[in-house]
């Protein structure tokens, strides 16, 4: 079983980082390729480290061609499946790769299978249709670090930061998730697990720290050029040099001609594209007199402790969705906060409307994603049944996200602005929306301290302030 770790004393242990910039090799190379980077998103969170790209929340042949006659470097396509079962993934998988392809013609595409940094999704579901319909691949490349989550890989174990200590994943809240839990945080141990032994933990490859900083590039691309057969490979990381230094060791490969399939966080995508932060900053010249609006579903203890944050240093007005009452009668329940929340926001008062945070689960992963589903049903209806524009809008947790962005304002095309907090990416809506030009801020479950929730509202206050 892996240890807690102090995180101070354990960094100071590694090797000093790679020097030298590697951004403009890594921009250079993108250029050369000449690939698209298309990145299946199974929830929104995804593009917390990217901005300027845009976000489809549809696939049909002629909006991914319409895209790809752009020739973006990179675009995303959000497909939610971590909301679906199973079978449902596969087929929407199945679906997109074979849209892309057809939609492709000349165009030369790359897949990124962005999941979540906590280990949490299809895995390898994904990854086995996708190598199925547009492999094969030299490689699969598991690269699950992220660091404004905190989430770093060590000597082949996944940790979460919880202030200055390490703690193996599968010691977190997320490995008890009741439909992707999961029993180990060393990642050969947790790929063998999630295939049923069918990969084993002896066969996966790795690239490790020491390699990253003390070898450089060259030494990333001679292992990545000796994959072949769809060999799993997993990246340890524990700053964003180890990762430039991968990704150009990377596109030095895909130069030579290998091919590879990746499962990622979000960190990897801004990394192969040789992006460099940008933060998003609320417009202070616009004055509305409605009030903001934050949705709040998802459940894990971080958010819980963000909202309390909230409930105490803020002046927001709270609306409960009580999800037994929703379970009960969903009309009243959902007609009841519909109101609320209209009332609240055209009086000009900041409204978070948030579910109660005693977990309702069911009597298995099937029912629970179910619950979820039906509770991110009633918030979807409230968002669609909003008589006023708001301010703005905090969505909070993946699948509440996705759902208020696609179903309850219509996005079909986003443009992802920046970061208003590391992590939090914002994005404006188009001109087929309710509410075109909203900043929309895409708020993951499990990012941030306690005070993260009340910081992002400030900003918006603040703005609103100095205009």
């Amino acid at each position: 079983m892996s240890k807690t770790l102090n995180k101070s004393e354990t960094f100071a242990q590694l090797p000093p980082e790679w020097s030298g910039d590697l951004l403009t090799e890594i921009r250079e190379l993108v250029a050369a390729l000449g690939e698209t980077l298309v990145v299946l998103d199974d929830d929104p969170t995804g593009t917390q480290t990217v901005y300027d790209l845009p976000v489809l929340t549809c696939w049909d042949v002629e909006t991914l061609k319409a895209e790809l006659d752009r020739k973006p470097a990179c675009f995303y396509i959000l497909t939610n499946s971590r909301s679906l079962t199973a079978d449902k993934a596969e087929a929407l998988n199945r679906e997109i790769a074979s849209n892309l392809k057809e939609a492709a013609g000349g165009h030369s595409f790359h897949l990124v299978s962005r999941s979540d940094s906590t280990l949490r999704g299809h895995y390898p579901l994904e990854t086995d249709v996708l190598d199925e319909q547009c492999g094969p691949y030299d490689g699969v490349i598991l690269v699950p670090y992220f660091e404004a989550g905190g989430r770093y890989t060590i000597n082949g174990v996944h940790y979460v930061a919880e202030d200055d200590q390490l703690l193996p994943a599968s010691d977190t809240p997320f490995a008890k998730d009741a439909v992707f839990g999961y029993s180990t945080a060393v990642l050969e141990d947790w790929v063998e697990e999630k295939t049923d032994g069918r990969i084993k933990s002896d066969d996966v490859k790795s690239v490790s720290i020491t390699t990253l900083r003390k070898n450089g590039p060259s030494a990333v691309a001679a292992q990545l050029n000796d994959l072949k057969g769809g060999q799993v490979l997993f990246v340890n990381a524990a700053c964003p040099q180890d990762l430039n230094v991968f990704v150009t060791g990377l596109l030095q490969s895909l130069r030579l001609g290998k091919r590879f399939l990746y499962r990622s966080g979000a960190q990897l995508v801004s990394a192969m594209l040789g992006l460099e932060p940008k933060a998003f900053e609320p417009d202070s010249g616009k004055e509305q007199k409605t009030g903001g609006l934050m949705v709040a579903g998802s459940y894990v203890p971080k958010t819980s402790a963000q909202l309390e944050h909230l409930f105490a240093n803020g002046s927001m007005e709270k609306v409960e969705l009580h999800v037994p009452s929703l379970l009960g009668d969903p009309a009243s329940e959902t007609e009841r906060l519909m109101g609320q929340v209209n009332d609240l926001l055209s009086t000009g008062r900041d409204v978070v409307l948030y579910t109660s945070r005693d977990l309702v689960t069911g009597a298995d992963a099937a029912e629970n994603l179910s619950i979820g589903n039906r509770v991110s049903e009633a918030l979807v209806k409230v968002v669609q049944g909003l008589s006023v524009c708001p301010r703005f809008l905090i969505a909070k947790g993946g699948i509440t996200s996705s759902d208020v962005a696609s179903r309850g304002f219509g996005i079909r095309r986003a443009i992802v602005l920046g970061a208003l907090l590391p992590g939090v990416p914002v994005w404006e809506c188009g001109d087929e929306t309710r509410f075109p030009g909203l900043p929309y801020v895409v708020f993951p479950g499990n990012v941030g301290g306690d005070d993260a929730l009340t910081l992002a509202v400030q900003k918006f206050l603040t703005s609103q302030s100095s205009s």
